[in-house]
């Protein structure tokens, strides 16, 4: 199975409620995850079980399937309760370094410049990246076939 560009947003949102609540009915879905109607809810859940990362058990429940919680979750961290991209510790030490070095530099001048072009160019990078992980738990605009299922 390849990681689907489909599963993002609000189907991604599903999928990690689904891991970390266990079996789930349709509308404890819905109510978890705060979404206006339980057609909604379902269209998410159909495009888990479509792809492979979720199927119904003998209740009709909905779960996750683990194994695809390594291909669906690569490039994060879990922190608690919370999802965040690996790169985002990278980032935030080297932010910290950034402003240490760049305020030492101020007492000496001799290698500033090198200094603070190279540090923003490693900074603006990681952001970068981590913020291009982070859009994919970012919750999608509902489309029209959200709308009408």
């Amino acid at each position: 199975m390849k990681i689907s560009k489909a599963i993002t947003g609000n189907t991604l949102r599903t999928y990690l409620y689904l891991a970390a609540h266990g079996p789930c009915e349709l509308r404890e879905v819905q109510r978890g995850l705060e979404m206006s109607t339980p057609s909604l809810a379902s269209y998410h859940l159909g495009r888990l079980v479509e792809a492979g990362y979720a199927k119904q058990d003998e209740e009709g429940r909905y779960v996750a399937v683990k194994e695809s919680s390594t291909e669906i979750l690569q490039g994060y961290s879990k922190v608690g309760n919370t999802l965040v991209p690996q790169l985002f510790f990278f980032t935030v030490l080297f932010t910290v370094l950034v402003a240490f070095f760049s305020y030492q530099s101020t007492q000496s001048e001799s290698y500033v410049p090198y200094l603070i072009a190279t540090s923003l160019a490693v900074v603006t990078l990681l952001w970068y990246e981590t913020a291009r992980l982070w859009q994919r738990l970012v919750v999608e605009p509902p489309r029209k076939a959200e709308k009408n299922a």
